[in-house]
């Protein structure tokens, strides 16, 4: 846990060598504006009165196609749970080491909530990423709860409650997909979407974001993902060449298309690269909410989608064969899908 970036930012400049990028993979000087006109991602009003369900389908549908992204609004997960879930991320990350080693072993294997910093394979990384991460699955929470971290004292209340309102959010926004893509409201009913897993990502202040990246480009290998994304902006999506940022939205959330959505979908809907730019001047941190088949599942394109007009585009696997393929590659997005298309 010494090796945290939390521990040492502040006593550190300038940047470090091993936390600087090659040329090619630097944000370089940033701009909050997105750089193509009129490209902003899409935000989508779930409990607006003048819009009916066919037009929420709708919207969703189009932004999934052309951004794998959007954000939504009036979603009804109360501000209270949101501000409740990010305050004891908070006060974690921003207690002593001590106490951290003292409310989670992460050395251990086989302890399925860890702490660690840049990514799981620190060791043999050539750059480092800017960030602490705190992992663990969230459901089922009679499971899953007990291993989570002791302190702060409210810690387990309130992501227990946070998660499964985020849960049922991220079941409904599917079902609005499975509708959509006309493939039966239950299509993603028991292993598709077995599991959550929480990401908590702590970015501290960055000697010089122009060099290094929170988060380096990638997608999402899971189902789907919902985000809190606090209020200090960082995440950007790739579109068109250029990188689009997602500024915060008060209570808003944002939701990104995942490789096994995007199979099942046939292609039909996109999942986009994306990757976390740091800063200078705040910390910023977001929880990633995944929904995730079950090891075992079965993902392939759904049968509904596939017709004379629009041949099978992948081959059907489990999803651990997809897992171990992705986290072999270190989530390349070159080869990611390549071994399991047609």
């Amino acid at each position: 846990m010494e090796k945290l970036v939390s521990n040492w930012y502040g006593i550190v400049q300038p940047l470090p060598e091993n936390y600087i990028f090659p040329p090619d993979a630097r944000p370089g000087k940033l701009s909050t504006a997105p750089s193509i006109p009129n490209c902003n991602i899409p935000v989508i009003d779930l409990g607006s009165q003048g819009h009916d369900r066919d037009q929420i389908i709708q919207k969703i549908l189009e932004a999934s196609q052309e951004f794998g992204f959007f954000q939504v609004i009036n979603h009804g997960i109360p501000d209270a749970s949101l501000n409740d879930a990010m305050a004891v991320f908070k006060e974690f990350f921003e207690l002593p080491l001590e106490d951290k080693e003292a409310s989670i072993h992460s050395d251990d294997p086989n302890i399925v909530c860890k702490l660690y910093t840049s990514g799981v394979n620190y060791d043999w990384e050539d750059v480092h990423l800017w960030r602490d991460i705190l992992r663990h699955p969230c459901h089922p929470l009679e499971k899953f709860m007990p291993l989570w971290p002791k302190q702060p004292i409210k810690y387990r209340e309130h992501v227990a409650k946070c998660s499964t309102q985020v849960r049922k959010l991220a079941l409904s926004i599917l079902e609005l997909i499975s509708e959509g893509l006309g493939i039966g409201s239950a299509y993603f009913n028991d292993g598709v979407t077995q599991q959550t897993l929480l990401y908590v990502n702590y970015y501290p202040p960055c000697p010089d974001p122009s060099l290094t990246l929170g988060i380096s480009k990638h997608c999402d290998p899971q189902l789907i993902t919902i985000l809190l994304q606090g209020d200090v902006s960082g995440l950007q999506v790739f579109k068109d060449g250029e990188w689009i940022g997602v500024e915060p939205l008060s209570h808003g959330l944002v939701v990104n298309i995942g490789h096994q959505l995007q199979i099942i979908s046939n292609g039909k809907l996109k999942c986009a690269e994306h990757r976390a730019v740091t800063n200078s001047s705040n910390a910023r941190m977001s929880a990633a909410f995944f929904i995730t088949p079950s090891p075992d599942c079965y993902i392939e394109p759904a049968a509904a989608l596939i017709n004379a007009s629009n041949p099978q585009l992948y081959k059907g696997f489990q999803y651990k064969e997809f897992s171990a393929h992705f986290y072999m590659n270190q989530g390349n997005t070159e080869v990611a899908l390549e071994p399991f298309k047609l």
